[in-house]
């Protein structure tokens, strides 16, 4: 009566614990595609939309760099008295007012150039921000990827459980029947342990997946309400090597930041040789105070010409730096070309080595582990064979099951890495 007893509270404890977990689907809300992941993501996400703040400062800087210098006034006052005038002291008496404006002008289209170099930065910072989406992408995808891999996991462990507890029946209407012995019906008793281990360690690792995506969408929806869905297969097609590298030396924004730091760097010299060159400055001016030529000229204006004399400073320092500026940036455009050929090759191989642990999986092992399993069972049931080889033979099936989530999981990482590689979904 005990054991019976006992059976039942695992049973029903099972049975809780089950409902529990399908209450929770049941409160979910609609499951969320990668689509609409992404979409979520680039709306909320924090780091992104901070990164974005930085084209717009660089926009900014465009309007800065355009502008023309201001011009200056200023206004000159002589003839003050020093000394009294038939015993009268009038200081201002003879003041005489001169205002005037003068403007400097700059030369060598140096206005221009740095409006160019500020475009091209505002280009760059463009190119930085979608290097970062790329690297956000990525772990957005993993993260994913992982949360899948957990539900698969998860109902895989059930599927074990409920496998188990159907065999635990068969087995205790054996021994019921006097065809199985007590200590053996316990050992399998004792193994459904390790069942119940493999679902609350499969739970655990999906509230975590779910954890780690949330944070990454900014959003508070309780985990019990949160889900996703998509495919947790494979596809056996690869394209070329060399597709994936042309598409990367395409679309990879990093690599094109790298050529626009060239160009931006070459137009830097540019100005720095402008900047070498004299800017004159022009002055006009008005004064009441009348011209000695014209004894009716009480009013006049005049004009000035002021040229800086470029003897010693000729900006040559800032023309040697910018030059060399120019092939430093070259030398780490060429390392990030080779580090794009790095990833996209990297990432390939990887997914070549996960295809061709997969194919025999799914052909071959996981049906095959299946087919044991259920032999053994069959066996077990009918005396052919001892209850060792059945747990091995569950054992083994769990295991390959297992891995074959594994893989899959593995193998979808490595198209997100390909993905991140080549600069946009070339894997899906």
């Amino acid at each position: 009566m005990r054991r019976v007893t006992r059976v039942l509270s695992r049973g029903a404890g099972s049975g809780v614990l089950i409902a529990t977990l399908m209450a929770g689907r049941g409160l979910s809300q609609t499951a969320f595609t990668w689509e609409q992941v992404k979409e979520q993501f680039a709306r909320a996400n924090p780091t992104l939309k901070a990164a974005q703040l930085n084209i717009d400062e660089s926009r900014a800087a465009e309007i800065t760099a355009f502008l023309r210098p201001n011009p200056d006034l200023s206004l000159t006052a002589d003839g003050f008295q020093v000394s009294r005038n038939q015993g009268v002291w009038r200081p201002f008496s003879g003041v005489v007012e001169t205002p005037g404006i003068s403007y400097l002008h700059e030369r060598q289209h140096k206005r221009e150039l740095r409006r160019d170099t500020a475009k091209e930065s505002t280009a760059i910072a463009e190119s930085t921000y979608l290097d970062q989406e790329r690297g956000l992408v990525f772990n957005l995808r993993n993260a994913f990827v992982q949360t899948l891999q957990a539900k698969a996991v998860l109902e895989n462990a059930r599927e074990n459980l409920d496998y188990w507890d159907r065999e635990l029946g068969v087995n205790r209407t054996r021994y019921n029947a006097g065809d199985l012995a007590l200590v053996d019906l316990n050992r399998l008793e004792l193994q459904r342990v390790q069942f119940e281990s493999d679902f609350e360690t499969a739970l655990v690792n999906l509230r975590t997946a779910k954890i780690q995506l949330l944070m990454l969408l900014n959003e508070r929806t309780p985990i019990e309400r949160f889900d996703i869905s998509g495919p947790f297969d494979f596809t056996d097609q690869l394209k070329p090597l060399e597709e994936y590298r042309n598409v990367a030396l395409e679309v990879r924004p990093d690599l094109k930041a790298a050529v626009q730091n060239v160009e931006l760097a070459q137009l830097n010299h540019q100005l720095a040789v402008a900047n070498g060159s004299t800017d004159p400055t022009y002055s006009v001016w008005f004064s009441n105070n009348p011209s000695f030529s014209n004894s009716f000229a009480n009013e006049t204006v005049g004009g000035s010409i002021s040229i800086p004399l470029r003897i010693f400073d000729r900006n040559q320092g800032e023309k040697a730096r910018t030059q060399l500026d120019i092939g430093r940036n070259e030398r780490l455009r060429d390392a990030a070309q080779a580090q794009v050929f790095n990833d996209v090759d990297s990432a390939y191989w990887t997914l070549v080595q996960a295809l061709n642990l997969l194919r025999p999986y799914k052909t071959k092992y996981l049906p095959l582990a299946v087919d044991v399993r259920d032999r053994m069972s069959f066996s077990f049931r009918n005396g052919g064979a001892s209850l060792l080889d059945f747990l091995d033979a569950e054992k083994s099936y769990r295991d390959t099951r297992l891995a074959y989530l594994n893989l899959i999981g593995s193998y979808l990482t490595a198209a997100a890495q390909m993905n991140m590689a080549a600069g946009r979904e070339v894997v899906e």
